[in-house]
């Protein structure tokens, strides 16, 4: 049994396994595939993901096992049955993964308290303006970490802390969770509209009113208004929708090009976590008649195939009102 297990070898789950292995603590990064295991093992590098990137002497690699601290790496969407695979156990998890789940409306917190049996003051959430190559590269850069446990929440600020990762600590877990996954819709949106050369009003538009959708979804499960003012917030909601590193931009441009989304992630290396997350936003703001124009339109051309052109005339042609 290790101390800590990262589960998932993408770029984001190496990045963080490589950080706290250099601080000397007994990390395994989990990935489901043996060979890649293997490969791993023989190269302390990820070339699929962080290519390049020498890893730390200190990482274990091995396939998923249990640990007293699980950090869950995985995409949302596959989160439940990965749990399930591997028969996970961990006494405390912190989540990585950005993203809601179809049809429950579950963001980590509650898939891991449904599988697992995680108590509310056994969780913690790392989310914020971080993309897992600058992170590896040790380049400055500030996160959040969030859990309604204040013992919890600060051994993990001083477990992950270093000269460049600042660590910043909130009790909001709910909100760092929801907006975690939310700003990744705004992404694919100011992906579409960079890549229709729509301009920069247009994105600013975008991100602007995209924030006030989201703001009622997040607030909807609970989240405080502060928390949009985080790193957690708007901290990653500038990054996500203008940042080229960003997956689910890179997601939206593709779509404006006209390929299609199948052939979309092919192409791509890891999964943009808000393909999902605006399906299950979608559903859940028509079940309960939340006011969301503009996921609704992004839902529209990856759905039905709408011609994005299309998406913003009916965007910009709405009825007039207040801000």
């Amino acid at each position: 049994m290790y101390e800590i297990c990262i589960y998932g070898a993408g770029s984001w789950g190496t990045a963080i396994a490589n950080l706290l292995a250099k601080k000397n603590l007994n990390v395994c990064l989990c990935a489901r595939n043996e060979k890649f295991v293997e490969i791993l093992q023989a190269t302390h590098k990820n070339d699929k993901y962080l290519k390049d990137i020498h890893l730390s002497n200190n990482l274990v690699f091995d396939t998923p096992k249990n640990a007293h601290i699980g950090i869950f790496a995985i995409p949302v969407k596959y989160l439940r049955d990965f749990i399930k695979k591997f028969s996970i156990n961990v006494d405390i998890a912190l989540s990585l993964s950005k993203g809601i789940e179809d049809e429950t409306f579950l963001t980590p917190s509650g898939i891991l308290s449904q599988t697992i049996g995680i108590k509310k003051d056994q969780f913690a959430v790392l989310s914020g303006p971080n993309f897992a190559l600058e992170v590896a590269l040790e380049l400055p850069t500030a996160s959040v970490i969030a859990s309604c446990n204040k013992m919890l929440v600060k051994k993990l600020q001083d477990t992950f802390n270093t000269f460049y990762f600042r660590i910043y600590t909130s009790s909001d877990y709910i909100g760092v969770e929801y907006l975690g996954a939310l700003k990744n819709v705004l992404a694919i949106a100011c992906g579409i509209s960079d890549g229709l050369n729509l301009g920069q009003n247009a994105r600013a538009a975008l991100i602007t009113r995209g924030i006030a959708e989201i703001s009622r979804i997040y607030k909807f499960f609970g989240g405080k208004s502060k928390t949009m003012l985080s790193l957690a917030g708007i901290g990653d909601i500038v990054l996500t929708t203008t940042g080229n590193l960003s997956r689910n931009r890179e997601f939206g441009v593709k779509l404006a090009q006209g390929l299609l989304v199948d052939e979309i992630l092919r192409q791509m290396r890891g999964i943009p976590e808000g393909l999902n997350t605006v399906m299950a936003c979608f559903a859940f703001s028509k079940k309960y008649s939340i006011e969301t124009p503009i996921i609704n339109e992004i839902y529209n051309i990856i759905a039905n195939k709408k011609d994005p052109f299309q998406s913003i005339t009916a965007l910009m042609t709405r009825p007039l009102k207040s801000e």
